[in-house]
C-alpha cells in the first residue's frame, strides 16, 4: 500500500475555485469550518466577476492559500496559513469524502508545518478545532501538536518551532523514509542555504534538518551524498545524474544542483528508495536504481 502523499501548491486556478465551491457545498465537509459560508460566497463572486485563469492573488489577500494534490495530481483539499506576528494559524480540509480515512489530512498538516516553520519562519503554529471534529483532532495529535487550551466549542492545539525541529530531527513527524547526510555535507549545505532565496530553498533546508547525520567514513556506499553520480528512474525514463553544488551545475552534462527540484529530492536517499516529488506542477516518481560513484566510498574526501 502506498504511503499517503500530499503536495501543497500556491497557484489557484479557476478550475481549483470550482472544486472548492463543490467541496464547500458538502455539509459534511463544512460542518466544522467556521468561515465556510463566507468563503463559498467569496469564491462565487470571484468566479462571476473575474475572468482570469489564475486567481492566486485573490486567495492570498488575508493569508496564504494552497491547493492540496495527491500523488496522481488530483486536487483533494486545501490548506490556509495565516501569520499574525510570530504565530501562524493553520486551517485545512480534505474536500472529497472518498479520501477520508487515507491519512491525507495528516500529510497536509506536515506539509503545512514545513511551510510555516521553514518558509514563513513562524515561532508557533496553531490549530483551532471543534472538539467533535475527532478526525482533525486525531490528525493533529498524530503530527505532534499539543493541546494548548479549550472551551466547550473549541480546542486550541499548538506546535512550537523548537518542538517541531526536535521531532523532525528525531524522525517523529511521520516521514516515510529517512535520509542520510555526512557531517561535512550538512555544514556546507547549511552555509549555502543561509545565503540563498527561492521556492526550493526551504525544501532543501527541511531535508537537511530531518536527515540522519553520519561520519563521512561510515556512510553507506549506496547513499547519494554530494558529488555522487547515480542512475535514476524518473517516472519511466532512466537518467544518469550527478548531485553537485550550485557552482558546478551543468544540466546539459547531467550535473544537477542540489538546489534544483530533482537535486533536493534525491539528497540522502539510497539504492532502492522511491520518492514522490512535485516538480513543475506535476508529481514525479523517482527511484534510485544505483549509485555509480560516491566520493566517500572512493576515498575522495576532499570533494
Amino acid at each position: 500500500m502506498s504511503k499517503p502523499f500530499i503536495a501543497l501548491c500556491p497557484e489557484i486556478t479557476r478550475t481549483n475555485a470550482l472544486h472548492l465551491m463543490d467541496w464547500l457545498e458538502d455539509e459534511c465537509v463544512i460542518r466544522y469550518l467556521s468561515d465556510s459560508r463566507h468563503v463559498s460566497r467569496f469564491i462565487e463572486q470571484v468566479i462571476g466577476r473575474v475572468q482570469l485563469p489564475i486567481l492566486t492573488h485573490l486567495f492570498n489577500q488575508s493569508g496564504r492559500f494552497f491547493m492540496a494534490y495527491d500523488r496522481h495530481d488530483v486536487p483533494v483539499g486545501f490548506v490556509r496559513l495565516v501569520k499574525t506576528g510570530t504565530d501562524c494559524e493553520i486551517v485545512l480540509a480534505i474536500g472529497n469524502r472518498d479520501n477520508w480515512g487515507r491519512k491525507l489530512g495528516a500529510s497536509a498538516i506536515r506539509e503545512g508545518m514545513k511551510l510555516a516553520f521553514f518558509d514563513m519562519r513562524a515561532e508557533k503554529l496553531i490549530a483551532k478545532i471543534h472538539p467533535d471534529n475527532t478526525r482533525s483532532v486525531n490528525a493533529f495529535l498524530r503530527c505532534g501538536f499539543l493541546l494548548q487550551g479549550e472551551t466547550p466549542t473549541l480546542q486550541s492545539f499548538s506546535m512550537t518551532s523548537a518542538r517541531y525541529f526536535r521531532l523532525l530531527r528525531d524522525n517523529a513527524v511521520g516521514h516515510p523514509t529517512g535520509i542520510h547526510v555526512t557531517e561535512s555535507d550538512k555544514a556546507r549545505l547549511r552555509n549555502l542555504v543561509a545565503m540563498e532565496q527561492g521556492p526550493t530553498v526551504f525544501e532543501l533546508e527541511h531535508e537537511i534538518e530531518r536527515a540522519i547525520v553520519v561520519d563521512a567514513r561510515q556512510v553507506a556506499r549506496s547513499v547519494i551524498t554530494m558529488n555522487s553520480r547515480a542512475l535514476l528512474h524518473l517516472n519511466n525514463e532512466k537518467v544518469e545524474v550527478s548531485l553537485v553544488y550550485p557552482k558546478d551545475a551543468d544540466d546539459s552534462a547531467g550535473k544537477l544542483s542540489v538546489f534544483s527540484d530533482i537535486g533536493t529530492a534525491i539528497l540522502g536517499y539510497q539504492e532502492g528508495d522511491a520518492i514522490d516529488w512535485r516538480i513543475s506542477d506535476q508529481t514525479h516518481r523517482i527511484r534510485i536504481e544505483k549509485v555509480l560513484y560516491q566520493p566517500e566510498a572512493a576515498g575522495d574526501f576532499h570533494l
